[in-house]
């Protein structure tokens, strides 16, 4: 499924949060969003899932407006993972998992055989099917974190959009959780802030600076040494990855104040 954010405009209490935003992600593809803190990042993705109603221009799914189409038919099509996440009532991690499949059920219609087999199976996939009994106020963020995407996933759905999704996550699932993104051929807009992550994960990479665009195009093309210092601010030399060849970037800090 296509996903395209066309000229998206954002204006809260007499701010303009997004400014007339445009990006195309691709079916089956996956693209990132990166930039500074402020930048609109998360302010876009929310329009994505419809939690916010954007001032002006359209979020289109395959051609179809989404702000047309029934909450219950975008909820089928669109997974969401926020960055405020979580629950106050102490379900258990199958019962959260399951929640996923809320979408495509009507009233109390419990789930089917191969609805259950969807759960297990996102839950072995997020590594958790071990935790399944497991109230999920009593696990860490970064357990609790790889149920939330394991409960997107049961959601079958067509776009996945994730904001922040390594957020407490160890080296190990932050590789997994990333790697299965590049091989589900689900429609994937994320929100990262580790550029060497996002040139990892991401098939394309969209850039925000005060909630404008201002550079989109494959990470080899938009991670240079120029733009990080411009829309950063920061100076960072660009390296192949000696395994994958991926760009990387190392950063320069500042020197040690030298004693007297």
């Amino acid at each position: 499924m296509d996903l395209r954010l066309d000229r998206l405009r954002v204006e809260i209490d007499g701010s303009e949060i997004l400014r007339g935003l445009s990006l195309d992600v691709p079916s089956g593809r996956v693209v990132g969003l990166v930039g500074p803190n402020g930048s609109g990042k998360s302010t876009a993705l929310r329009c994505v899932y419809r939690a916010l109603r954007p001032s002006g221009g359209t979020v289109w799914l395959d051609g179809d407006d989404l702000s047309a189409m029934p909450l219950r038919e975008s909820a089928r099509s669109v997974a969401a993972l926020t960055q405020e996440s979580g629950s106050d009532l102490d379900f258990t991690v199958a019962e959260t998992v399951a929640l996923g499949r809320t979408p495509h059920l009507r009233g109390n219609q419990p789930l089917s055989a191969r609805e259950h087999e969807l759960c297990r199976r996102a839950m072995e996939l997020m590594d958790v099917a071990h935790l399944a009994d497991r109230g999920v106020l009593g696990l860490s963020g970064g357990e609790r974190r790889r149920v939330l995407v394991a409960r997107a996933l049961a959601q079958e759905p067509r776009v996945l959009v994730l904001d922040e999704p390594t957020n407490h996550l160890d080296v190990r699932h932050q590789v997994e959780l990333l790697s299965l993104l590049r091989t589900t051929g689900t429609t994937v807009l994320v929100v990262l802030h580790d550029l060497n992550l996002a040139a990892a994960a991401c098939d394309r990479i969209g850039v925000l600076a005060e909630g404008a665009l201002v550079a989109a195009g494959t990470p080899r093309e938009v991670l240079t040494t120029e733009l990080v210092r411009e829309v950063f601010g920061v100076d960072a030399a660009v390296v192949d990855h000696p395994l994958t060849g991926d760009p990387q970037l190392l950063y320069r800090l500042a020197p040690r104040p030298v004693s007297p």
